[in-house]
C-alpha cells in the first residue's frame, strides 16, 4: 500500500505534465490532420473454387481438409501480395496518369521536372514492362529513375501494400481485396488490377505446370512401357531357352504321376509279398516226390509260357516308361490272355498223369508264379520310373526361382506403369480445364469514409496521457529513494524508531511549539511525532546518555536533539544537551548561554546542580579542528560524563556525521545509545552500506529516525 501511495503522490507532483502534455498534443494534431483528404474503400471478389462444388470443374477432385484449405487461401493471398503481381498494377496507374486527361493524384515533383520526350521515354518502358510481365531493373540507372517516379506518385508496390487489405471472410469460398485512397476510382482500379493480375498470373503459373507435369509423365510412361517391354522379353527368351512353357502345370502333372507311381510300386510290393506266400503254401502241400515229379513233367511245357512272361514283363516296361499310355495297356492285356490260355492248355496236358488228383494245385501254383513274377518285373520299372520323375522334378526346382523372380519384376515394372499411367491421364484430364478462379465482384467507386480526424485527435490525448504515465511509472521504478520508514527498515534491516514531518523555516520556534495550545494540523502531527519518538526511545534506553549522529551532514540531527529535548522537558525531566559536532556547532550557535564542553572537562565550570525539574542545560563547544579525545583524556571525559548523569535525568549528545567517522566513533565509546537521523529521500549506496555496518558493529545502535519525511505522502 505504501508504494500505491508512493506512486499516486509521484503522479500528483507530476499532475501539470500529464493535464499540459496531452493538451498540446491535442492541439498539434487538430492542425495537422484538420486538412487530410477525404479516403474512399474499395472491395473487390474472387471466387477460388476450392470449398465452392459448383465451380469444381475437374471429377477427380477431392475435398481437403480443413488445413489444407487454409494452406491454399494463404498461398493464394500471397501470391496477390507478391511484387510481380503489383508490378503490373503499378505500371497501369502510372501509364493511366501519363495518358489520361484527369489523373488519379496530382504530379508529384519528380513527374513535373521531366519534359515530353522523357516522359514518353518512360510511357514506352513502363508499357514494355508490363507487356512482357517484368519488373523494374534497379541496378539499371535509367530505371532505378523510373522506380523512383512510381514511389514519388505513390504507385510502388510497397506503397500499395501499405493500403492494400487482403482476406477470406470467414469459411467462405471468396477472398477479397480492399484498398484505400484519395480518390475512389483509384481505390477500384487498384483491386479490379489486382484481381485480373493475378488470375492471369496464376492462370499462367497453372498450365506452365501442368503442361511440365504432362511431358513429364509422357516421358516417364515410354521409360516404363520400355522397361516393361524388355522384362517380358527376358521372361519369354527363359522360358524358351530351357524349354519350360507354363511351370507350375508341368509341375503339378509331374507329382501327380509320381504319386501315382509310387502308389501302384506300394501296389506291386504288395502283391509280391501275398503271391509268394501263396506259392509256398501250395508247395507244402506236396511231398517231395511228387514236386519232383511235377518239376521234371513241367520243365519242357513251360518253355512257351516262360517266353511269354519275358514278352509280358517287356510289355510292361515300356507301359511304365511311356506314362502308363493307354495303347500298351492294350497290348498288356491281350498279351496276359495269351499267358492265361497257355497255362490253362499246360494244366490240361496232366489229366492221365498219376497226380491229376492235384490238378488245381499245379493250376494255381502256375498261375501265382505268372503273377509273382509279373510283380516283380513292375516293381523294379516302377522304381526305375519314380527315379526319372524325381529328377525331373528336382530341375523344376531352379526353373521355378527363375521364372518367379523374372514375373515378380514384371508385375513391378506393370504396376509402375499403370500408375504413371493413370497419373498422366490425371494431368492431362486436369489441363484440359480451364482455371475456376473468377471475379465474382468488381470493385466499385466507393462513398467518402467517415473521417478519422476526430479519432486521430482523441487517440493523440490518450497516447501522450498514456505515455507520460508509462515515463512517471519508469521514474518511481527507477527511483530507490527513501521516503517512509517501512521502507528504510526494509532496505536497511535496521528498525525505524519514528519519523518527523519536514517542517518550514518559519515555524521552527520549538519553544514556542510546545507552549502554544491551538497550533496548525501539521504542527500538531510533528509534536505528535515526538511523542512517539520519545516513548520508543524510553523503551530501549540502556543508560543516561543518547548520541544522535547521521551519515552526512544537514540530515537534521540538530532539530532532532533539541525536539526531543522539548520532548523530554516536558516529562519534568533535567536534560543535558551537549554539542559534540566540532565541525559544524549548530546547538553551540542557536543557544543563548555559552558554557563550552571544553571548559567544563577541563574543570573550569561547574554544572547547576540547583536546575529545577523540567529545565534544559546546553553545552556548546568551541568548534575547530579537534575531536573529544584531543580535549581531554578517556579516564576524564568518562569521570564528567558520570557526573553530568548524577545531576541530569538525560543527557543528549549530537555528534559529527559518520563521513568525518573518528570524532563520531570517541563519542559512541561513552554511550550505550546511539541514534542515527536518515533525511527522507535518500537512497542507500554503496557508502552508506559501510557507515551502516559500522553502526551494527557497535552493538549500541538503536534505530533510525527518518527525517523530513513529506506529510502529503503520508
Amino acid at each position: 500500500m505504501d508504494q500505491v501511495f508512493k506512486f499516486l503522490h509521484l503522479l500528483k507532483k507530476y499532475r501539470l505534465i500529464l493535464i499540459i502534455v496531452p493538451i498540446i498534443t491535442v492541439i498539434i494534431t487538430f492542425f495537422l490532420v484538420r486538412n487530410l483528404p477525404s479516403s474512399y474503400i474499395s472491395q473487390a471478389q474472387v471466387a477460388t473454387g476450392i470449398v465452392d462444388e459448383t465451380q469444381q470443374q475437374s471429377v477427380i477432385l477431392q475435398s481437403a481438409d480443413r488445413d489444407k484449405v487454409n494452406q491454399k487461401f494463404s498461398n493464394l493471398m500471397e501470391i496477390m501480395r507478391m511484387n510481380k503481381v503489383l508490378d503490373q498494377v503499378s505500371y497501369q496507374l502510372i501509364i493511366h496518369d501519363l495518358t489520361a486527361k484527369v489523373p488519379f493524384k496530382n504530379n508529384s515533383k519528380e513527374l513535373l521536372d521531366l519534359n515530353q520526350s522523357v516522359r514518353a521515354q518512360a510511357l514506352m518502358i513502363f508499357r514494355e514492362k508490363y507487356l512482357k510481365r517484368q519488373g523494374l531493373t534497379l541496378t539499371s540507372s535509367a530505371q532505378n529513375d523510373l522506380f523512383e517516379l512510381l514511389k514519388s506518385m505513390g504507385y510502388d508496390a510497397e506503397s500499395l501494400k501499405k493500403k492494400l487489405l487482403i482476406y477470406r471472410p470467414g469459411d467462405s469460398d471468396f477472398i477479397v481485396l480492399q484498398f484505400e485512397s484519395e480518390n475512389p476510382d483509384l481505390s477500384a482500379m487498384v483491386v479490379n488490377s489486382i484481381a485480373s493480375e493475378f488470375i492471369k498470373n496464376y492462370t499462367s503459373s497453372i498450365k506452365e505446370s501442368q503442361v511440365r507435369a504432362s511431358n513429364f509423365f509422357s516421358e516417364m510412361l515410354r521409360e516404363k512401357s520400355d522397361t516393361l517391354s524388355n522384362r517380358m522379353k527376358e521372361l519369354r527368351n527363359y522360358k524358351v531357352k530351357n524349354g519350360v512353357l507354363n511351370l507350375t502345370e508341368q509341375s503339378k502333372q509331374l507329382y501327380t504321376l509320381i504319386l501315382q507311381y509310387d502308389t501302384k510300386k506300394q501296389e506291386a510290393i504288395e502283391k509280391t509279398s501275398s503271391y509268394a506266400g501263396a506259392v509256398n503254401e501250395i508247395d507244402k502241400k506236396f511231398d517231395p516226390r511228387d514236386r519232383n515229379y511235377i518239376e521234371a513233367s513241367l520243365s519242357k511245357l513251360n518253355q512257351s509260357i516262360v517266353n511269354t512272361k519275358e514278352e509280358l514283363s517287356t510289355l510292361y516296361d515300356l507301359y511304365i516308361t511311356n506314362d502308363l499310355d493307354p495303347k500298351y495297356k492294350s497290348s498288356y492285356d491281350s498279351l496276359s490272355k495269351k499267358l492265361t490260355a497257355q497255362v490253362n492248355r499246360s494244366s490240361d496236358q496232366y489229366i492221365t498223369n498219376p497226380l491229376n488228383t492235384k490238378q488245381e494245385l499245379i493250376s494255381q501254383k502256375l498261375n501265382l508264379e505268372i503273377q509273382l513274377d509279373i510283380s516283380r518285373y513292375s516293381i523294379n520299372s516302377i522304381a526305375n520310373k519314380l527315379k526319372t520323375l524325381n529328377k525331373q522334378f528336382e530341375m523344376l526346382v531352379p526353373k521355378e526361382a527363375d521364372v518367379q523372380s523374372l514375373e515378380m519384376s514384371i508385375d513391378i515394372a506393370s504396376k509402375e506403369y499403370l500408375d504413371i499411367l493413370n497419373k498422366y491421364n490425371q494431368s492431362n484430364l486436369e489441363s484440359s480445364f480451364s482455371t475456376k478462379m473468377i471475379v465474382a465482384q468488381p470493385g466499385v467507386p466507393g462513398l467518402s469514409q467517415p473521417s478519422k480526424k476526430m479519432l486521430l485527435v482523441i487517440l493523440s490525448g490518450i497516447i501522450s496521457f498514456v505515455f507520460c504515465l508509462l515515463v512517471i511509472f519508469i521514474i518511481y521504478f527507477l527511483d530507490e529513494s527513501i521516503s517512509s520508514a517501512q521502507e528504510l527498515a526494509n532496505a536497511t534491516d535496521i528498525p525505524v524508531l519514528g519519523e518527523i514531518n519536514q517542517l518550514s523555516t518559519a515555524s521552527q520556534d520549538l519553544n514556542h511549539l510546545w507552549n502554544q495550545e491551538t497550533q496548525a494540523p501539521h504542527l500538531l502531527d510533528f509534536k505528535n511525532q515526538l511523542r512517539s519518538l520519545r516513548f520508543e526511545i524510553e523503551r530501549d534506553l540502556k543508560d543516561k546518555v543518547l548520541v544522535i549522529t547521521s551519515i552526512h551532514p544537514s540530515e537534521g540531527k540538530t532539530l532532532i536533539a533539541l525536539s526531543l529535548a522539548l520532548a523530554w522537558k516536558m516529562t519534568n525531566k533535567k536534560i543535558l544537551v551537549i554539542d559534540g559536532n566540532f565541525s559544524n556547532p549548530g546547538i553551540t550557535k542557536a543557544a543563548t548561554s555559552k558554557i563550552y564542553l571544553e571548559d567544563f572537562f577541563n574543570n573550569q565550570v561547574d554544572l547547576d546542580k540547583n536546575n529545577k525539574s523540567g529545565s534544559i542545560d546546553i553545552l556548546g563547544n568551541k568548534g575547530g579542528d579537534t575531536s573529544l579525545l584531543e580535549l581531554a583524556s578517556h579516564e576524564q571525559i568518562q569521570l564528567k560524563i558520570e557526573e553530568a548523569k548524577n545531576v541530569y535525568d538525560l543527557i543528549i549528545i549530537e555528534t559529527a556525521a559518520l563521513t568525518n567517522r573518528d570524532q563520531s566513533k570517541e563519542w559512541a565509546l561513552f554511550s550505550k545509545n546511539i541514534l542515527s537521523v536518515f533525511e527522507s529521500g535518500g537512497t542507500i549506496t554503496q557508502s552508506k552500506k559501510n557507515y551502516i555496518a559500522y553502526l551494527k558493529e557497535t552493538g549500541s545502535f538503536m534505530g533510525w529516525i527518518i527525517n523530513k519525511v513529506n506529510s502529503k505522502t503520508n
